[in-house]
């Protein structure tokens, strides 16, 4: 390659196959992680703006049993919070038809069925984040490996000089070094993200667990005022 010629694609092209290889692996590694990142971007802010929608409706005066039966008619459609509420209310029906009536049993009925209900919605709303923290640790150590082997591929190739210049050395180690560049170019947006989303996630979390506490006590107090279905909160 000509010493002058220190364009990106030139390097590239000029780099060895297992530099190439790693550098292609990166290049697709990022590509998956940005489409990784707007994915779980509009996934948070649909998941926000349905939770925001439900607990509108629920604080509204609406009663629980017409809010169950909307979040049963509406159960494709619902967001997390709406779907944690329709298992509480769902349990809590399927005991009392069982004619359990201990206000206990028919509250722990409820908060079991609401927390593994929020399992499940967490599951779903965590997922490709531990993809984007696999990105942003891994990325850079390969794209070390390719610079190491870049950089032993192109003293090899020097043994055989008798005079080693500046001009000779530099565009081997320059081709190294863009595999370096392009693990960092994967792993910085994906720290980014990840960060981003943990903290998103942790508030949506902690929103929802909030509304379990605060639903379970408006049962607790329709449970110890009216004998019959919950209706009003």
């Amino acid at each position: 390659m000509n010493s002058q010629d220190m364009s990106i694609i030139t390097l590239v092209l000029h780099a060895s196959w297992v530099v190439q290889l790693v550098m292609l692996l990166l290049l697709g590694v990022s590509v998956a992680s940005w489409a990784a990142i707007f994915r779980k971007l509009f996934a948070l802010k649909r998941v926000k703006a349905l939770n925001e929608d439900f607990e509108r409706d629920f604080w509204s005066g609406t009663s629980l049993n017409d809010l169950f039966a909307s979040a049963a008619q509406n159960a494709k459609n619902a967001g997390p919070m709406e779907r944690i509420f329709a298992s509480g209310m769902r349990e809590h029906q399927k005991l009392r038809e069982r004619r359990i009536t201990d206000p206990g049993t028919l509250l722990d009925g409820a908060r079991r069925a609401m927390r593994a209900s929020f399992q499940r919605e967490m599951d779903v709303v965590e997922s490709s984040l531990s993809f984007l923290g696999s990105v942003a640790s891994v990325s850079p150590y390969v794209g070390l490996f390719g610079t190491v082997w870049g950089i032993m591929h192109a003293f090899t190739g020097f043994a055989g000089m008798e005079q080693v210049t500046l001009a000779t050395v530099a565009p081997g180690i320059a081709e190294a070094l863009v595999a370096t560049a392009l693990g960092l170019f994967a792993a910085i947006p994906a720290v980014i993200a990840y960060n981003r989303f943990a903290r998103d996630i942790d508030r949506v979390a902690n929103h929802q667990e909030t509304f379990i506490e605060e639903f379970t006590n408006i049962l607790q107090r329709n449970l110890g005022a009216h004998p019959g279905s919950p209706s009003g909160h």
